[in-house]
């Protein structure tokens, strides 16, 4: 593996994996996408459900049961039954057929075309081991806002089967590389629709989202160095926050959304640095002679974790928000970097150099091993689902860089099959669409 240290978004003493090198030869158009669910370990706490195709789908612009079914088994707690033909919410459900399917749960339902162009898009789920009806809803959605429409009903299904809220409707951000275009994407949570953010020609990394979701900041080299841009995801307004002397990096959300913490070389070594969201002047929050990078907050925002060098080679610590003493926190092997913090921040997420690879890592916070998670060799950017649940990150497969998620165990991972672009930098966009 070439990693490029041309990808630095400043001085530093080891490179992130290459974002530049590699260009990709496929056209500029977005990348279509496809997810195949690859399947390792499976536990015994999978639910069989069965999804049956709703009637008339095929007349929406979206195969609904398609996406609902891909929704569930990609969160790995699902178990997906066979469901041979069409039923919709009124058609007379047998349980004991289903059951000999070996289903423990069933979701049926139907699409229809009403007289303002909007579809009605109907569903039950049945509790088959009860032989009760569990949930019944009826929503209108505009064509375009099918594919959200399946992902809230997988979303309403794993949460009434599971007890949690589901994260098929939530938003990730990611960049794109093709023919020397870089392009900074917000799609659904499986990689298709949505919207493009920014093209350029010049490099776009470290896509962040702000809590509420409104907003995603960004380092994009538009004017030749590194410059962090905040933008409105809805109107795609944007604003140019850092701008300082050197390079301006790393953006990172505090909870509350008022503040970001950066990485700026302004005093020539990279240090961090906590700005307002509306600009103004950073404060200093480190002040080692080493290079401090890659910030994030706990969930409490009581805490920053990061990435330094002060050690000899890049690890990761943690210090409180406000700045002061830091301490380390990863200590398997001597190259560990990006950081990411689940939701509930019992959970450390990160890269960690194996001879020549590079994998995803978890590690509970509270004296927990860290383990791998990925037999991949070549992965970057892991960023938590909003529900703690997943993670997506992205990997190399076929010469080319892909988007990937996993459970925490490692044992379900779903690859977001592309027509040519290589796929980096991901992030997992908050609750809240």
């Amino acid at each position: 593996m070439n990693r490029d240290t041309r990808s630095a978004p400043f001085p530093q003493s080891w490179p992130r994996r290459r974002f530049i090198g590699g260009l990709a030869a496929a056209a500029t158009s977005p990348a279509l996408a496809q997810f195949r669910v690859e399947i390792t370990g499976i536990g015994g706490t999978q639910i069989p459900v069965a999804v049956a195709t709703f009637r008339d789908e095929d007349k929406s612009p979206q195969p609904v049961s398609a996406i609902v079914r891909a929704d569930l088994q990609r969160s790995g707690l699902f178990r997906i039954v066979d469901a041979p033909g069409s039923f919709d919410e009124g058609s007379r459900i047998i349980v004991p057929e289903w059951r000999g399917r070996g289903a423990d749960a069933l979701a049926v339902g139907s699409v229809s075309r009403l007289a303002d162009g909007r579809f009605d898009v109907r569903y039950k789920l049945w509790d088959l081991v009860k032989a009760e009806e569990l949930l019944g809803q009826s929503n209108a959605a505009l064509p375009a806002d099918m594919r959200l429409a399946a992902h809230r009903i997988a979303d309403s299904i794993y949460q009434k089967l599971t007890g949690e809220r589901g994260v098929f409707s939530t938003r990730i951000a990611y960049v794109t590389l093709a023919a020397n275009r870089y392009t900074l994407h917000v799609t659904d949570a499986d990689g298709e629709g949505g919207q493009i953010a920014l093209a350029s020609p010049d490099p776009i990394i470290s896509p962040a989202w702000a809590p509420d979701g409104k907003e995603l900041a960004y380092v994009s080299f538009e004017s030749q160095k590194a410059v962090v841009w905040v933008q409105e995801v809805a109107t795609g307004k944007r604003r140019m926050l850092a701008n300082f002397r050197g390079s301006n990096s790393a953006p990172a959300w505090s909870p509350d959304g008022r503040d970001l913490a950066l990485t700026l070389s302004r005093d020539a070594v990279a240090q961090l640095y906590l700005m307002s969201r509306d600009g103004g002047t950073p404060r200093r929050l480190t002040t080692s002679s080493a290079i401090d990078t890659e910030p994030v907050f706990t969930p409490d925002g009581r805490q920053i974790y990061f990435v330094s060098d002060r050690g000899g080679g890049p690890q990761i610590y943690r210090m409180p928000a406000a700045g002061g003493q830091a301490e380390r926190v990863s200590f398997s092997g001597n190259y560990n970097i990006s950081p990411a913090i689940s939701p509930d921040g019992r959970v450390l997420a990160y890269i960690t150099r194996q001879g020549s690879s590079f994998k995803v890592m978890v590690q509970e916070l509270t004296g927990g091993t860290a383990t791998a998670i990925t037999d991949t060799s070549d992965d970057e950017s892991p960023s938590f689902a909003p529900n703690g649940r997943l993670l997506v990150y992205t990997s190399r497969a076929q010469g080319r860089d892909v988007l990937m998620t996993t459970t925490l165990d490692g044992k379900i991972k779903s690859r977001l099959l592309t027509t040519g672009a290589d796929m980096r930098e991901p992030a997992w966009g908050p609750f809240g669409r």
